[in-house]
């Protein structure tokens, strides 16, 4: 089967650090230091296991502390109940510990931890922090800048926890997983750049996977995206997330992402 590869191009904000900008995974950069990103997420995912959709609104607010270190906090809000419900939180922080820059490439490296909570029924196999179960997630990332090139990939290890004061994990599945992604990318508008208020667009395609370390159990999903930047604060996404392949159980694997992303620059002058 053949996949075509789309390619981001590095997109550099107005204090000149550079970031590269993906829709379902984090690159090794952080938001720029003083700085303040705001993100609405949205999901709406088709359901496999009944009929309708899956709506989940999760937003994030991302704070870069320095080049180096980011903290970011995020809610889950779901109309699994058939109305809109507060199933959690998290909270997740970011060091860059490895950094190698040039003038058209670098490459950088960077550990994570995330913590969450979520009350809401374990209703999968497939284990996720960010937005169904409670638990710890930990993993590395790197990211490769080559001229036009951006390349970015991640391994994680994660698991699973009691959904309190409900739902406890359940002993008949796996609760740690082994998660591993790869994205890329490629800015299609404009071809020069000569103004940080031109309208960026941007086309990529990611590539998300997990194992379940106990029992072997995986999935691997592809994720195409398109991507606008307005003023270089502003920022739109739209992707579609489908299933290659799994062999776990998954309650709605394919369906649709929207985020609003805005960026408040300089917070400390």
């Amino acid at each position: 089967m053949k996949i075509v590869i789309f390619i981001l191009l590095l997109f550099c904000f107005q204090n000149m650090y550079c970031q590269e900008l993906f829709v379902v995974t984090d690159p090794a950069s952080n938001v720029p230091a003083n700085s303040l990103g705001i993100n609405v997420m949205q999901l709406l995912f088709k359901e496999q296991i009944k009929t309708g959709y899956n709506y989940h609104l999760m937003p994030e607010i991302t704070f870069g502390l320095n080049k180096n270190l980011m903290f970011r906090g995020s809610a889950f809000i779901s109309n699994r109940s058939n109305q809109l419900y507060t199933e959690g939180g998290s909270f997740m922080t970011k060091y860059r510990f490895f950094s190698s820059d040039d003038l058209q490439s670098h490459f950088r490296m960077a550990a994570y931890l995330r913590y969450s909570f979520n009350r809401a029924d374990i209703h999968q196999e497939q284990i996720e922090i960010l937005g169904h179960n409670t638990g710890v997630e930990s993993g590395i990332i790197a990211t490769k800048l080559i001229k036009k090139l951006a390349i970015s990939s991640s391994i994680s290890f994660e698991k699973a926890k009691d959904n309190k004061p409900n739902y406890p994990f359940p002993n008949t599945i796996g609760n740690n997983a082994t998660n591993y992604t790869l994205s890329f990318g490629r800015l299609m508008y404009p071809p020069k750049y000569t103004s940080f208020k031109q309208t960026n667009i941007n086309l990529m395609v990611e590539f998300v996977g997990q194992t379940i370390n106990e029992n072997g159990k995986s999935f691997l999903d592809i994720v195409p995206a398109i991507q606008f930047i307005f003023n270089s604060q502003a920022r739109v996404d739209l992707a579609y997330r489908q299933q290659l392949f799994s062999s776990m159980i998954r309650s709605a694997p394919n369906g649709v992402y929207f985020n609003l992303y805005y960026t408040f620059f300089n917070l400390k002058k």
